[in-house]
């Protein structure tokens, strides 16, 4: 799974790295009502997983924050770093599942689309490094897709969707991402729905105990 998985995304993400801000056209708004709802303190540090072309990176910088983004793909990298005119953010080619950060390094760590492009088991160890770099406290915020209640609406949203995301997908909006989330530490304190119901913020407190996580 796992070899099949990075090379299916380096792949995917070569080929997308030049439009895919074109594909996520409607979610600038979304990017500032992330930090909003992060409300971090001034002077904070922000990990920004699996950052693609920097835009949730760069809505952090334009506030202030010192912000380092984090991606598997040099491709996606390369277009961010052309656009970056920020001093306080930084690009690092990291796998997500092992990253090169001090546990409690960061204070608010936050990962935005990108959960739905990997399987349940990529998707676990992800989240239980962002447990493990993130401040005991600190705030963790998940922003992905998700499926509107009202049946018609679902329908449309679930099969739209699918025509241009990766395999991964359809099983990620079937998950109880909440349920593991609170299996790992992360204390869910907030749910804000976006994009008409077709997409969700979750803002977390890091509960972690900090020994499980240290080896």
């Amino acid at each position: 799974m796992g070899e099949e998985y990075y090379s299916y995304i380096r792949k995917l993400f070569g080929r997308l790295a030049l439009v895919y801000d074109i594909v996520g056209i409607l979610i600038p708004r979304v990017r500032d009502k992330v930090v909003d709802l992060a409300n971090a303190e001034r002077g904070s540090r922000i990990l920004d997983v699996a950052t693609g072309t920097g835009k949730q990176a760069f809505a952090f910088a334009k506030r202030g924050y010192d912000v380092v983004g984090v991606d598997l793909s040099e491709d996606m990298l390369r277009v961010a770093n052309k656009r970056n005119k920020y001093e306080n953010v930084k690009f690092e080619v990291a796998d997500a599942t092992n990253m090169p950060f001090k546990t409690n390094f960061f204070d608010v760590s936050c990962v935005s689309f990108a959960l739905h492009d990997m399987p349940l088991t990529i998707r676990e160890k992800v989240l239980k490094e962002i447990v493990r770099v993130t401040k005991p406290e600190g705030i963790t915020v998940i922003v992905d897709y998700a499926l509107p209640e009202n049946k018609i609406r679902k329908h449309l949203v679930y099969y739209f969707v699918r025509l241009y995301e990766s395999k991964y997908y359809p099983e990620f909006v079937k998950f109880e991402l909440e349920a593991m989330l609170n299996k790992l530490g992360i204390e869910l304190i907030e749910e804000m729905p976006v994009l008409g119901g077709a997409g969700k913020i979750l803002k977390g407190v890091n509960k972690k105990d900090v020994k499980r996580f240290i080896v």
